[in-house]
């Protein structure tokens, strides 16, 4: 039978989790609005210490480093479960659920691809990019994406594609509808298809449409 000591212990983990996860999201709300918030700053919206913050991250690197490896752990586990049996719908599909499940696509732009944080961004994403890549192999295969550049270029093309959509959103308030489109419209026309071609395959396939 569990002991009160060991109940306490479960206790403190619990909470313990529980105020690492509060910081982690409140870190995400601060450094979206501002990539230069501090830490008392993230420490305060999260109801918490900077001691309390210091107790989970020694630094404001270590913080933003579990950020990266958090959000990168939903997006490979999103590209995981993306597929279609049309290549560039199957691109344009990746391009358009990542976008959709980045809540706060700033903070990308502006903090994982940021030095010195760009490497550690693309390690943690390595996944995700042998998705894209499959994506590609299969649709120069079987022609349904331009073949005149070798498909490992390509595909690092066509995330390059979606990366500046994220810089421009960074730069600029761009609305989530319009950056969804224009991530479909980006990739698509890295590889090989027209912007009509783009926009009527966005438009006939179900899986591209927004959700409401």
């Amino acid at each position: 039978m569990p002991s009160v000591a060991d109940a306490g212990r479960r206790a403190r983990r619990r909470d313990a989790a529980e105020n690492r996860e509060s910081l982690l999201t409140a870190a995400v709300t601060a450094l979206a609005a501002s990539p230069d918030a501090s830490l008392e700053t993230i420490a305060a919206d999260a109801g918490l210490s900077r001691r309390a913050l210091y107790g989970h991250f020694a630094n404001r690197d270590e913080l933003i480093v579990a950020l990266i490896q958090r959000g990168a752990h939903r997006l490979v586990a999103t590209a995981s479960a993306t597929d279609h049996a049309d290549a560039p719908a199957a691109i344009a599909l990746l391009g358009a659920r990542l976008w959709d499940a980045i809540e706060h696509v700033r903070l990308l732009a502006q903090v994982a691809l940021r030095q010195p944080y760009v490497e550690r961004a693309a390690q943690a994403l390595a996944p995700v990019r042998d998705r894209l890549a499959e994506f590609v192999a299969r649709g120069v295969a079987d022609g349904t994406v331009r073949g005149d550049i070798r498909p490992p270029v390509l595909a690092r093309l066509i995330e390059e594609s979606a990366l500046s959509v994220l810089a421009e959103a960074a730069r600029h308030d761009l609305p989530d509808a319009e950056g969804r489109r224009l991530v479909m419209l980006a990739v698509l026309g890295t590889a090989g298809l027209s912007w009509r071609e783009a926009d009527r395959l966005i438009a006939t396939t179900p899986e591209l449409v927004e959700e409401p």
